[in-house]
């Protein structure tokens, strides 16, 4: 096993995306960035890279069907490890959370245990396990704001909206891309119940809800915003709109739906930076 695997296990990319947009939803909910600011990056990307660790040890079969090119089945990381690294990352997280404020705290404490029941339990429940990964990626706006006061978080429930359901048409499309590794390791999700067409539909309706719901902040950031993020919308309904019709996983993967989904989602998180600095 080489260190590389530990580095690529936890999806530092993800993760520090997720560390980025916990200092946005800062930014955005109390005007400044000070040195609270990196503590709150810090503790989302520890969290968040716990958490896919955990995952792909609980994933190791299924990954080994649907990407073997992960490190546990690759080889790079034993399960064993993984168990080990991720307890270290969650603890650090947690620690640090300690620092912030007792909501943040409480914030971070019920993500950690959420993340670790989605690895081993909910991940194989129909639709509420993608409800659950939405709700992880909406919270860090919600962990953002909880810093900046409780008086602040009402106003980022917008930018929950937001990620919360362009989030969870990506999950169900990423799920219907997986049905034949899910099905091989005996997850029940809901692609496998109700089939590609309807997931695919259903994915396309949340989408559409998430352009909707991100009209609201041009409320107060105004026509620049809504300019910027109209291109976004674009990107996001154009993603969930090519898997239509699709009928089979194959079909899904061909559209490169969840890959501009996840592009739409990064490029709404620029345009909320930028919103939040000159706006």
């Amino acid at each position: 096993m080489g260190h590389a695997g530990f580095f690529t296990i936890i999806r530092p990319a993800n993760s520090f995306v997720a560390g980025f947009a916990a200092i946005v939803a800062y930014r955005i909910a109390n005007g400044t960035l000070v040195y609270d600011g990196i503590l709150l990056m810090a503790i989302v990307t520890l969290i968040t890279a716990a958490g896919n660790v955990i995952n792909d040890y609980y994933d190791a079969a299924i990954d080994a069907i649907n990407r073997p090119g992960r490190p546990i089945p690759s080889g790079a990381v034993s399960r064993n490890a993984a168990l080990v690294y991720a307890g270290l990352l969650f603890f650090l997280g947690i620690l640090l959370a300690g620092f912030t404020s007792l909501l943040c705290l409480a914030i971070a404490l019920f993500n950690t245990i959420l993340l670790v029941a989605y690895a081993a339990r909910l991940k194989s429940t129909p639709f509420f396990g993608n409800v659950t990964v939405s709700y992880l990626a909406a919270s860090i706006f919600l962990f953002g704001g909880a810093l900046a006061g409780v008086n602040r978080v009402p106003d980022m429930l917008p930018l929950v909206a937001i990620t919360f359901l362009a989030m969870l048409a990506r999950e169900l499309l990423k799920d219907a891309e997986d049905i034949d590794g899910d099905s091989a390791g005996g997850a029940d999700t809901l692609p496998i119940r109700i089939g590609v067409r309807k997931t695919a539909l259903l994915a396309f309706v949340f989408a559409v809800a998430a352009v909707a719901a991100s009209v609201i902040p041009s409320l107060w950031w105004g026509a620049y915003y809504l300019g910027a993020i109209a291109l976004v919308d674009i990107v996001i309904a154009l993603a969930a709109f090519r898997a239509l019709g699709c009928t089979d996983p194959g079909c899904v993967k061909s559209t490169g739906s969840t890959s501009l989904l996840k592009i739409g989602m990064f490029a709404s998180l620029v345009v909320f930076t930028l919103s939040a600095v000159l706006l």
